[in-house]
C-alpha cells in the first residue's frame, strides 16, 4: 500500500469517533490530544485558548520554518477537528485533520519556501468560533499572513453522473460528478486559487477552483468553514473541499464513517497539497 495513503489510513482510525466537546467529551479529549502528539513530533505546539459558552477550549498551533532565509510572513493551513452531535465526522473533519497531520510531517522533513503555520480548530461546527477568535486576534496584533488554507472534507468521491449538486447557477459552468475537489477563495488569492488547483491536477486530482465575492456573501454555501473567519478580517485565504452535502449523503449523520470515504481520492488530494502549499 502507498506509504501516504496508509499513514492518512492510520490518522483516521484515531481521529474518527464521536467528539462533539459537550456531548461526546472523551472523544473530543482524545482527538486534540491526538492531533497534539502528532504534531509535537515536528516541534513546540502552542496553544490558542478561548472561552465559549462559559468553558475555555483550545486551538493547537505548530510553526515551521521555510527554506528562505530571510523572514516571512507564514502560509496558515487549518483544519477544524470538531464534530457534530452524533457523527463520527469521518469527512467532516477527519479527512482534513489526516492532511493537516501529514503536511506536518512532510513539511517539518523539507520545508517549503515559506514558513508554515498548521492550527487545529476548535468548535468550527459551533458558528466557527475557534478560528473567529483566533483570526480576530491576529488582526488585532497587526500580524501578516502569506495566504489562508482551510481544510474541510476532503475525501468523499462520488463518479456517478448527477451525483454533484450547486447552489444556482453554478451547476452550468462545473462538472455533475462529484469527483474533484474544489478550491473557493476571495479575490485576494486568485493566483494561489489557480496554483493550487494545477499542483492538484498534476498529482492525480481533479480539481476546480471559484472566486466568492463579497467575502463570500453571494453564495452562503461558500462561508460554511473557517476560511469566512479570515475573510472577514480582510485576508487572503480559501478552502480546500470536496462540497459537503452538495455531494456528500453522509454529511452531519451518523453514517459518515470511514468506509463511506474514497481513499485513494484522498491520498492524491493530500499529495497535491504537499507539493503545492510547498511551491507556493
Amino acid at each position: 500500500m502507498d506509504q501516504l495513503k496508509q499513514r492518512l489510513e492510520t490518522h483516521l482510525t484515531q481521529i474518527v469517533r464521536e467528539r462533539d466537546p459537550d456531548l461526546a467529551s472523551g472523544g473530543h479529549f482524545y482527538v486534540q490530544e491526538y492531533i497534539r502528539q502528532q504534531l509535537g513530533q515536528w516541534g513546540r505546539v502552542d496553544v490558542d485558548s478561548f472561552e465559549h459558552r462559559r468553558k475555555t477550549h483550545q486551538n493547537l498551533i505548530l510553526n515551521l520554518p521555510g527554506a528562505r532565509p530571510k523572514p516571512e510572513a507564514p502560509i496558515l493551513v487549518g483544519a477544524h477537528f470538531d464534530a457534530v452531535p452524533g457523527s463520527p465526522g469521518a469527512d467532516d473533519n477527519a479527512t482534513g485533520v489526516a492532511v493537516l497531520l501529514e503536511l506536518a510531517r512532510s513539511l517539518a522533513q523539507q520545508p517549503g519556501r515559506y514558513p508554515v503555520r498548521l492550527v487545529a480548530f476548535d468548535l468550527e461546527e459551533w458558528d466557527r468560533a475557534g478560528s473567529r477568535h483566533y483570526a480576530a486576534k491576529l488582526r488585532q496584533q497587526d500580524q501578516t499572513l502569506r495566504l489562508v488554507v482551510s481544510l474541510e472534507m476532503l475525501g468523499y468521491c462520488d463518479r456517478t453522473p448527477g451525483s454533484q449538486h450547486y447552489p444556482p447557477p453554478l451547476q452550468c459552468f462545473y462538472p455533475d460528478r462529484g469527483d474533484f475537489i474544489g478550491l473557493i477563495g476571495n479575490w485576494l488569492a486568485l493566483p494561489e486559487l489557480a496554483f493550487l488547483c494545477g499542483r492538484l491536477r498534476q498529482n492525480g486530482a481533479a480539481s476546480e477552483w471559484l472566486i466568492a465575492g463579497q467575502k463570500g456573501h453571494i453564495l452562503p454555501a461558500t462561508r460554511r468553514s473557517d476560511h469566512a473567519s479570515f475573510w472577514d478580517q480582510g485576508y487572503r485565504a480559501l478552502m480546500v473541499t470536496d462540497t459537503a452535502d452538495l455531494r456528500n449523503p453522509h454529511y452531519h449523520r451518523p453514517s459518515d464513517r470511514l468506509e463511506t470515504l474514497d481513499l485513494d481520492f484522498l491520498t492524491a488530494v493530500c499529495r497535491g497539497l504537499i507539493a503545492g502549499i510547498r511551491t507556493l
